[in-house]
């Protein structure tokens, strides 16, 4: 069985700060409020920083892109201009068993 709904593609999140860490750090309890509503809601099934820091990823799902571009906007990292999204879509044709 996979967590992957058989109608809706993958997206890769690839995220870069603009600013120094001392600056991401005031806002990173609301961002990480944020990323636990992401699972919540069913968009996120992985995350993290990247190694070494200069960012994260997200591996998401959505039923329509529009919807997880609308919900990345509210990220207090995007609403207070300190990363740049690059949102990637893509249709999985293999994957491991349980994804």
């Amino acid at each position: 069985m996979s967590i992957i709904p058989a109608d809706q593609n993958l997206f890769y999140v690839d995220i870069e700060y603009k600013v120094a860490l001392d600056q991401v750090a005031p806002y990173l309890e609301a961002h990480l409020a944020f990323v636990d509503e992401g699972y919540a809601r069913g968009f996120f099934l992985a995350s993290g920083p990247k190694v070494p820091r200069s960012g994260g990823s997200i591996l998401a799902t959505a039923p329509e892109r529009g919807l997880l571009e609308e919900f990345l906007a509210r990220d207090p990292f995007v609403t207070h201009g300190l990363i740049t999204l690059i949102l990637t879509e893509f249709t999985p044709r293999r994957t491991v068993a349980g994804l």
